[in-house]
């Protein structure tokens, strides 16, 4: 076997290596806390960016335009129509700095990872003197702002372009705080207020809806195995729709999304119109306030499109759309409490933090950049490999030495390589790096995403590689003293002779076990595998302390999901 960094290209895996057991990465489900998919009763999906895909950069190019046209119509210099979208520049989870106008990106503790004016990024002393520690204060939420969704990519491409602009033109002074023009002083807050509203009049006026519906083929993803998975789904437990959309862009989009009447394979799911996939179908529901108090719940006259006048207040109809309500009315009209639901969304904020701290509901989180990930991650591993061997050379460098030694290595070089070499990292990526790193430290979206996300993956389709009897089981989370110290290890001779008197015990993971209901026949099916944190499927063996520890179990035996919030 070669060193290190003369292998060729890694062998196919052999029988018993759980990599052969894998699902392809592009079909995986990635776990942060353990969930049995069995006992979820209730699936529900946002729309935009989760059960409709918009696509890249093909959508935020219009939406781009659309926020450049109206800013030149209330004011700002024509020039600025010159700017086109980029898609390798943005990135989400980004934050905008309304005092000085810089985009930045951090770590959960609000450590400046990147800083970049316009599309200068800064260094060394330029960034110490705008963050004297660099450091911010997150809760600072009037200065500092957070831009996590997919409709954000064209916002924070924007600011950088109109800072860009302002800095490196003539007719402006530039300031800490922003510019001058004559007896003028435009603000980077200002800036920042005039985008904002720019956003809300893209959206809410219609006409970002309007060009989109004009030509859905080159806007809007349609993927025949959705209304496959959805009837799969309905199998088994209710399906919802919870979406900030008006009924007629909705009616609309899932119209399109559904219909394959043109002769496109349909992956064996008769056509039938979209709304007989849902069990209850909300529009206008004004997320995150529909997590708290909510709004009215009306219903929705599905030939017009209008709203009937008063407060809905009787059973579920089959196939009638209701607009407003709160997350309190979905759970009381498809009888169902908290954890009996699994929600899908692609907004961190609106979507997976407010169902998951208010509400308590199981949370899947889309995220389409994963896909790109998942493929630099792989194609690039030998500079993540690179930046741990820098590390090592690190601690070899301090072995023998301690509080009595008055030697001091010289590290410079080695500091300069890790530099430059998570800047190689990042520029993989795009000019902004990882979604969810910045070499080996983590974003403040990768932590939010970990803490509040219990699934994860590039598409909710990936369900569809997946049995509904699954038990998605989620790693351990290591602390540094557990990931850096060794275990003492059995030989395979030892670990044999555990392995009998537990399978006396609790049965051979081959043996059929009583029936547990209808979706016992898959969970038959799987039984001789044990699934771990990213859809891989591994013999069942015996618990380590820490898994019993981990794992309790309610009065039927059944395991419960260990590792809740």
């Amino acid at each position: 076997m070669g060193s290190e960094g003369e292998r060729g290209p890694a062998a196919a895996p052999g029988p018993g290596d759980p990599r052969a057991l894998r699902r392809d990465c592009q079909h995986r489900i990635f776990v942060n806390r353990s969930l049995a998919l069995e006992k979820i009763k209730c699936f529900g999906f946002d729309m935009d960016y989760t059960l409709a895909m918009y696509k890249s950069p093909d959508y935020e190019e219009l939406a781009f335009a659309l926020l450049l046209e109206h800013l030149v119509s209330i004011g700002y210099p024509h020039e600025i129509l010159a700017y086109k979208y980029d898609p390798t520049f943005p990135t989400r989870g980004l934050v905008f700095d309304a005092l000085y106008g810089n985009l930045l990106k951090v770590d959960s503790h609000g450590n400046l990872l990147v800083c970049a004016h316009g599309f200068r990024f800064l260094k060394g002393a330029e960034i110490l003197h705008y963050y004297p520690n660099k450091f911010i204060q997150r809760d600072d939420m009037k200065r500092f702002h957070i831009l996590n969704t997919l409709f954000n990519l064209t916002e924070a491409h924007l600011y950088a372009c109109l800072v860009d602009f302002f800095t490196n033109c003539s007719r402006y002074v530039n300031c800490d705080t922003g510019y001058k023009h004559g007896n003028l002083f435009m603000s980077f807050r200002s800036m920042f207020q005039d985008v904002r509203e720019a956003m809300d009049s893209v959206h809410l006026s219609g006409c970002l809806k309007e060009k989109t519906l004009e030509n859905l083929e080159k806007y809007v993803v349609k993927d025949p195995r959705v209304p496959l998975l959805l009837s799969r789904m309905k199998e088994v437990g209710k399906v919802f729709l919870a979406t900030n959309s008006d009924y007629n862009y909705t009616d609309a989009i899932m119209s399109y999304l559904f219909d394959f009447s043109d002769g496109h394979k349909q992956a064996e799911t008769p056509q039938r119109p979209w709304r007989s996939y849902f069990d209850l179908i909300v529009v206008d529901t004004r997320k995150p306030l529909f997590f708290a108090e909510g709004t009215v719940l009306r219903q929705v006259n599905t030939d017009t499109g209008k709203l009937r006048i008063g407060t809905y207040t009787g059973p579920l109809q089959h196939c009638a759309v209701y607009s407003g309500g709160s997350s309190d009315v979905v759970c009381d009209l498809l009888g169902v409490k908290g954890k009996d639901i699994l929600y899908m969304g692609d907004h961190i904020f609106g979507d997976i933090l407010k169902s998951k701290k208010r509400q308590g509901w199981r949370t899947f989180l889309v995220v389409p950049e994963l896909a790109r990930e998942l493929q630099v991650w792989t194609e690039k591993s030998e500079l993540f490999e690179e930046l741990r061997s820098l590390d090592l050379f690190l601690a070899e460098l301090y072995q023998h030495l301690d509080s009595g030694s008055s030697e001091r290595p010289d590290i410079s070089s080695i500091k300069r390589r890790i530099q430059k070499v998570t800047h190689e990292m990042d520029m993989c990526y795009g000019k902004m790096g990882s979604l969810f790193r910045c070499g080996s430290r983590q974003t403040l979206f990768a932590n939010q995403l970990m803490r509040y996300a219990d699934l994860y993956a590039a598409s909710f389709i990936n369900f569809l590689y997946y049995p509904f009897s699954y038990l998605f089981r989620a790693p351990p989370v290591l602390m540094a003293h557990e990931s850096t110290v060794e275990h003492g290890r059995l030989d395979a001779g030892e670990a044999g002779t555990t392995l009998a008197p537990w399978l006396a015990q609790h049965g051979h993971p081959g043996q059929q076990v009583g029936g547990r209901g209808p979706r016992s026949r898959r969970a038959e099916e799987s039984q001789h595998q044990q699934p771990d944190a990213s859809g891989v499927l591994c013999p069942l063996s015996p618990p380590t302390p820490s898994q019993v520890a981990g794992v309790c179990r309610d009065s039927s035996g059944e395991e419960e999901d260990d590792g809740e919030a």
